[in-house]
């Protein structure tokens, strides 16, 4: 049992989309080991990185390599790598507050879902079919809309890293003479910061959301005889 129960699980570490995992945070080790000496490096390999997380999910349905364990290394991979990011812009703009602010609400929403998910007994935490917010159930239910707002937030915080300074400054002062020299940025620049909003919005209704199925759950449980 033991040996069959070794070879299962070495199978499962193997499967395509994990490999592609282990890819990510080798990717984002380096991104971040060279942030600061060369910042088109880290914009690369860190978008990259972020691109293979639509990348594994594809190969884990193509291929039926679907796991708990595929799924916890890519959100955990993707929150870590976000919250660096986010800990490295608080250092470059004022109030760098904001920043830590997302980190936390980043962090807490999807802790928070993941674990709502096993209370409710779902395979899935993006099974939000029973959700009454017509936001949050167009987020995960559309993988375009979801892609879309994904990419901008990344985008966005990749294009304030590259354009930081070594001296804190205001975002919107960044965002405002960046337009300024580069008008045709304009348009780019409101897709990106729309699709940010979306998913930070997104982000706060899923915390809520997930709250409240612990808090159901609790007061189920304490009213059972």
């Amino acid at each position: 049992m033991a040996i069959k129960s070794t070879k299962g699980t070495l199978r499962v570490y193997l499967y395509i989309p994990n490999i592609i995992g282990y890819m990510r945070i080798l990717m984002n080790c380096v991104a971040f080991a060279r942030c600061f000496s060369d910042k088109k490096l880290f914009a690369a390999l860190y978008f990259i990185s972020f691109l293979c997380d639509g990348l594994d999910g594809w190969f884990a349905r193509k291929f039926n390599q679907v796991s708990t364990f595929g799924a916890v290394l890519d959100m955990v991979t993707d929150r870590v790598s976000t919250a660096c990011l986010l800990v490295i812009l608080s250092q470059f703009y004022s109030p760098g507050l904001i920043f830590l602010s997302l980190l936390a609400l980043d962090i807490a929403s999807h802790w928070l879902q993941m674990y709502s998910t096993f209370l409710a007994g779902k395979a899935n935490h993006k099974d939000v079919k029973d959700s009454s917010n017509w936001l949050f159930k167009a987020y995960y239910g559309n993988r375009l809309f979801m892609g879309y707002c994904c990419v901008a937030s990344e985008v966005l915080y990749i294009m304030l890293f590259l354009l930081a300074e070594n001296q804190p400054g205001s975002v919107i002062d960044v965002f405002v003479n960046t337009v300024k020299k580069t008008p045709l940025l304009s348009f780019p620049a409101v897709l990106v910061i729309i699709g940010w909003a979306i998913k930070q919005t997104v982000n706060v209704i899923q915390m809520k959301t997930a709250a409240d199925v612990c808090v159901l759950y609790d007061i189920n449980r304490n009213q059972r005889p």
